[in-house]
């Protein structure tokens, strides 16, 4: 039994379902049932109880969940200094970000950086929101953006933007004539979102879940785009933020604030607190800091 099958038993227990946490490690179904029956028959203990309606853990099951983060942070954490360490000695920064954040500091921004600091070599990844999260924890990367804080440990988190989450319909939806919306009125309405690996998702089925119902989810995707897409042709409605929605610039559409809200898609971005500062990621906070301000101001154009 090694570290990355402990990550994939602890992903299983947070989804409740071996399905859905496959789905985010990218895995089959299949090959994660495996690993988790190994990891059974070397400990001489069920772990899950597997009903046809879902999983539930075993006490043997609780326990190794609940005692997890005593193996997997210190590792986590060791790996992540050593990274740190590379990475300065390389002069390279690793950025992770999460899908959309780029429309919102701008490519220009990292282009700019680039230019000015040629000696730092700056690579570029996008994954969905919790994607970032997980992967930054587990030693990827040495700057991420990342949508909703955490608050996770050795982490510095530097709050950068926020954005009130709207009600997005057609113009032709009975809706669409309202100044606001409650998330009441979600209901019955067939929904289009972002996947369970975007912080959207949980805050707006989170939301339902606490007015009493489950949300009708149509489609689950990857991005706002699809999303905007499926309400302009009026098959449903779905979520969105003022900035997203100005870059899509569709007349056809209406957005509309939660009288019950506001709800925020709020920005970071995180660093590594590790035990000797980086000059070059400090010079790259540094930048983007300055570059949104700059925005904010009107200074530069989004």
């Amino acid at each position: 039994m090694n570290l990355k099958e402990l990550e994939y038993y602890r992903m299983v227990c947070r989804h409740k379902s071996i399905t859905k946490a496959a789905h985010a490690l990218y895995m089959t179904p299949q090959g994660l049932s495996k690993i988790i029956k190994n990891m059974e028959n070397e400990l001489g203990a069920t772990l899950l109880n597997r009903t046809a309606s879902g999983i539930s853990l075993t006490a043997s099951g609780e326990y190794l969940y609940e005692n997890l983060p005593e193996v997997l942070e210190p590792y986590h954490r060791i790996c992540s200094e050593i990274r740190c360490i590379e990475q300065q000695e390389n002069h390279e920064i690793d950025l992770l970000s999460a899908y959309g954040i780029l429309r919102l500091v701008t490519p220009e921004c990292l282009a700019d950086f680039r230019k000015k600091h040629p000696d730092i070599i700056l690579n570029y990844r996008e994954f969905p929101d919790r994607q970032v999260e997980r992967r930054f924890v587990q030693g990827e990367g040495n700057v991420a953006f990342t949508v909703g804080n955490s608050s996770l440990r050795y982490i510095n988190a530097t709050f950068m933007e926020k954005f009130e989450i709207k009600l997005l319909v057609n113009k032709k939806h009975p809706l669409a004539g309202r100044e606001k919306v409650s998330i009441e009125d979600l209901k019955g309405e067939r929904l289009y979102i972002e996947s369970p690996e975007f912080h959207i998702h949980q805050l707006i089925t989170e939301k339902c879940r606490e007015a009493g119902f489950e949300p009708e989810i149509a489609f689950e995707t990857s991005g706002f785009s699809l999303c905007h897409k499926m309400v302009q042709q009026n098959k449903g409605i779905s979520v969105t933020v003022d900035f997203i929605f100005e870059d899509m610039n569709q007349s056809d559409l209406v957005m509309l604030p939660f009288e019950d809200g506001p709800y925020y898609w709020e920005t970071y971005m995180l660093t590594r607190n590790g035990s000797i500062p980086n000059p070059d990621i400090q010079l790259f906070h540094s930048h983007v800091m300055k570059w949104l301000k700059n925005i904010v101001e009107k200074n530069i154009i989004r």
